[in-house]
């Protein structure tokens, strides 16, 4: 389910000036398949560049984030975990025991939330969905 997003790309949209070592967060990060923390984005931008510090690492994600490019999530482990800012709306499932982050979209309940907010008087105009889980034993 995975969507490359251009970070670099939306970063000149939004005017953002893109220096070297941004550029080279805003690859790690498009690329990135998993929610990394801002360690995880360290590790895999010094691979690229190992100029960049962490200090580097944490304004620049928080330059994304504030610039609504990057999606900061905090999926209860005490980390915080970013994303390309999706095009597609989308929903998380996260493993409890491992880690791990589902993406899913489920047609009914984004109607099932909508029709809630009207029952409750409000248009809904976004929401953000967590699920936590733990794998089904399927020998037993």
């Amino acid at each position: 389910m995975h969507q490359t997003i251009d970070l670099e790309a939306l970063c000149a949209e939004r005017g953002l000036r893109i220096t070297e070592q941004r550029r080279v967060i805003a690859q790690v990060l498009s690329n990135s398949e998993d929610h990394p923390d801002v360690e995880q984005v360290h590790k895999r931008a010094a691979e690229i560049d190992p100029g960049i510090s962490i200090a580097t690492v944490y304004r620049t994600v928080r330059l994304f984030e504030e610039a609504g490019i990057l999606d900061r999530h905090d999926f209860g482990d005490g980390r915080a975990r970013y994303e390309a800012a999706p095009e597609a709306h989308h929903d998380h499932l996260i493993d409890v025991e491992t880690g791990k982050v589902v993406e899913f979209v489920d047609p009914e309940l984004e109607a099932l939330q909508r029709q809630i907010a009207e029952k409750l008087g409000y248009r809904l105009v976004d929401h953000r969905m967590e699920l936590y889980g733990v794998r089904i034993d399927r020998d037993g």
